[in-house]
């Protein structure tokens, strides 16, 4: 009895000890998570509290919370320039940019996935090895071969990449497509399928999570972008919202309220856009943790 009741307390310590550990590491986590969405969200909290002040309270009140919400902001903001022709720019080059990448990555990686040809793994290490390359090494000749054929000052320097592949997006798919059973492609063969009729009606459908994953990536990379239409873009009427921004920099300074307003704007399709798609980009990481 004395030893039943001395192992029947020594389980209850060791319960209670897991239990306070347990507490322990959520509450610690708890509070790392907390700090860190603070830190994350601080700064659009102040982009928020910038954009509702007026031009003197923003150079005179640090606070969050402005003295007066100036919600006209927004709307003076967005009239300040031609940003219904910079919104219809953004939204030509993404979504010709999202036709080309899930195009062309989508036929390399079933290709790479479930067709033998010669030099396969060679050529598959090829591409895999322009991953190490830096995007600022091609950037010049870049120019250099786009301004030559005269593309200098069109959208096709923005566009025509997308169309060529990418290196992590075709081996996102390749690892993906490589998941899904042989047996699927071999009975669609025996009724009479090809091979483009096998990707699109088996191998799309069921890679969907990243494929989101991959269209979700590349519309913030394209609506986000600044870099490539300041570089081959110089006429205005051809500008991004993201070159539209530069409006608000003139000879006196930065229009901060105008700028934080229009900066807000320009973020909000991209924020929707994650809310709606997290799922799907969840579902592509633990897909490539179980296949990995």
């Amino acid at each position: 009895m004395k030893k039943n009741e001395t192992k029947k307390s020594r389980n209850i310590k060791l319960s209670e000890s897991i239990h306070f550990r347990q507490t322990v590491t959520g509450t610690i986590g708890t509070i790392v998570l907390l700090l860190g969405s603070i830190i994350v969200l601080y700064p659009l909290a102040w982009m928020l509290a910038t954009a509702l002040k007026s031009d003197a309270e923003v150079m005179i009140n640090p606070s969050l919370i402005p003295w007066k919400f100036h919600w006209e902001n927004f709307a003076k903001a967005w009239n300040s320039a031609p940003f219904d022709i910079y919104l219809r720019n953004t939204l030509f080059l993404t979504v010709c940019n999202l036709v080309g990448v899930l195009l062309s990555n989508t036929l390399v990686a079933y290709g790479f996935a479930k067709m033998e040809f010669k030099g396969k793994d060679a050529i598959f290490i090829c591409v895999l090895g322009t991953m190490m390359i830096p995007g600022m090494v091609t950037m010049i000749p870049s120019y250099v071969l786009f301004s030559k054929i005269g593309w200098v000052g069109t959208y096709l320097p923005l566009i025509v990449p997308a169309f060529t592949g990418s290196a992590y997006n075709i081996f996102l798919l390749r690892q993906a497509f490589m998941g899904i059973h042989q047996a699927y492609s071999d009975a669609a063969k025996i009724e009479g399928a090809g091979e483009l009729k096998i990707l699109s009606k088996i191998y799309v459908p069921l890679a969907r999570p990243v494929l989101t994953t991959i269209a979700v990536f590349s519309f913030n990379g394209t609506w986000n972008d600044y870099f490539g239409p300041m570089l081959y873009l110089n006429d205005e009427k051809l500008y991004t919202l993201q070159l539209g921004l530069r409006t608000f920099r003139g000879t006196a300074g930065v229009e901060w309220q105008k700028f934080m307003a229009a900066s807000l704007i320009v973020l909000i399709p991209t924020v929707i856009l994650y809310f709606f798609m997290q799922k799907y980009i969840i579902q592509s990481v633990a897909i490539g943790g179980i296949k990995g």
